[in-house]
């Protein structure tokens, strides 16, 4: 070991790190503060956050606060602009497949555009897990990551994106996307995903009920949390979710609970989808809510996607046109069972969009299926960090947690779209401007067009 202002004895310098998280002792007073704290409580006006270094010091009304919190604090009077959460997207692929100046490019996006944390379900890890270190130590811009690798029954390995994320590997065989039978060695296969610095294992696809519990059970074992489609083909819903899994993903697979047959593999499932969702819709609004009653009593947060199904109409003949009004009343039912839900997306918008796609899922889960915006943001925080497994670290506003702010002009309660109006994203402690954002795409917009008009105009 060195002293940290040696040079490495290998002569190599350490890369930059201009958007490292605050050190203590670095007090920020946020003053003036329109507070909505996570937690679905109203909006508090006249409030104070005190900030030291990557960490909330104190939450208080202004005129409460002790002077002994605001010793040498740096003030940015926000004027009774909206404080909240660092928003959570707990669905992305932002590695599927890998492209590094692309992913780069979108969590830049991402944190600028609000969003501290985002889960990585599932990709080539091994560029995941090195954008996840630059974005944690500050190399680049970008949200916490907290990746999972996948497990599935050897049959899905023949799926193109299987390849896509292990080149230069045998799809199946590498730690971050594993095959999985009755004769693997589970505590061998747990330990190897860990080894990827993954946080959790995603169950997907072609496994039977037991195997699911199989997993989850040494998955827990060994301190992983466990992240599931809501059904894994051939096992089903109630299956998944009695395997004690963390989180499941996709509202609409809930509909499969009642379906008649069991599809017996995840790529045979969308021949059955018009059937469940006729099922569903034909049988009594309270169906499934013995399912969703487990979901509560076990603490299965749901990672709705909700948007999804209206985004890519990939859906068998029958299917697409009964979609929205399966998702509205699935969420529905899920919300009156008191199903923790958070907010994921499983996608990214285009490049040239000016935020990320999780404003578009907010936008849907109120417009579309009917949640209060208080429910919305409550969901993509507090209930994000609950699915990452991080609810006693972030996704709240209060002393102790990580100074992952979100600071907007106007109320996102009286419109869930004022969530585009970032004045600035807080990530531990270090303000990303959205001034700055803007006006470096505006530079290269520039530079951009200028460099054509100089291309056009060369003699040919």
């Amino acid at each position: 070991m060195v002293d940290r202002d040696e040079r490495p004895i290998a002569g190599n310098d350490p890369a930059p790190t201009p958007f490292a998280a605050a050190e203590p002792g670095q007090v920020v007073l946020y003053r003036d503060v329109s507070l909505i704290d996570g937690t679905g409580a109203p909006a508090r006006h006249g409030m104070a956050v005190v900030t030291d270094g990557p960490t909330i010091a104190a939450v208080a009304p202004e005129d409460e606060l002790r002077s002994s919190d605001l010793s040498g604090a740096e003030t940015v009077d926000l004027q009774g602009a909206f404080l909240l959460p660092g928003l959570i997207d707990t669905h992305q692929h932002l590695s599927t497949p890998p492209n590094r100046e692309q992913a780069e490019e979108l969590m830049r996006r991402q944190v600028y555009g609000g969003v501290t944390a985002i889960r990585e379900m599932a990709g080539d890890l091994r560029q995941m897990a090195d954008l996840a270190r630059a974005a944690l130590v500050g190399e680049i811009p970008g949200p916490d990551v907290h990746n999972a690798a996948l497990m599935a029954g050897p049959g899905f390995f023949d799926d193109p994106r299987t390849w896509q994320v292990s080149q230069g590997a045998v799809p199946g065989a590498t730690a971050w996307m594993q095959a999985i039978d009755d004769g693997t060695d589970l505590r061998l296969a747990v330990a190897m995903a860990r080894g990827t610095g993954a946080a959790a294992i995603k169950v997907y696809a072609d496994l039977e009920p037991a195997l699911v519990a199989r997993i989850t059970e040494e998955a827990h074992r060994q301190g992983m949390r466990v992240w599931a489609h809501a059904a894994v083909f051939p096992a089903m819903p109630r299956d998944v979710v009695a395997a004690g899994v963390d989180v499941v993903s996709h509202a609409h697979y809930l509909a499969y609970d009642l379906a008649g047959d069991r599809p017996v593999t995840y790529r045979r499932q969308r021949e059955h989808l018009a059937d469940a969702y006729e099922r569903f819709m034909a049988a009594p609004e309270d169906a499934v809510d013995g399912l969703l009653d487990d979901m509560r009593r076990r603490g299965t947060i749901l990672d709705a996607t909700a948007s999804l199904t209206a985004r890519i109409p990939t859906s068998a003949p029958g299917a697409a046109e009964l979609a929205p009004d399966v998702m509205r009343r699935l969420i529905g039912r899920a919300r009156a069972a008191g199903v923790t839900i958070c907010t994921g997306t499983d996608y990214e918008s285009p490049p040239s969009d000016p935020y990320p796609s999780l404003h578009d899922e907010l936008r849907f889960l109120v417009e579309a299926m009917g949640m209060p915006t208080r429910e919305v943001i409550r969901a993509a925080t507090l209930a994000g960090a609950a699915g990452v497994g991080l609810e006693n670290t972030m996704g709240a506003v209060r002393p102790g947690m990580l100074a992952n702010l979100l600071i907007v002009a106007d109320d996102p309660h009286d419109d869930i779209d004022h969530l585009r109006g970032v004045i600035t994203t807080v990530k531990r402690g270090r303000r990303h401007d959205r001034a700055d954002y803007d006006r470096a795409d505006h530079d290269r917009a520039s530079a951009t067009r200028a460099g054509a008009t100089i291309e056009e105009r060369a003699p040919a």
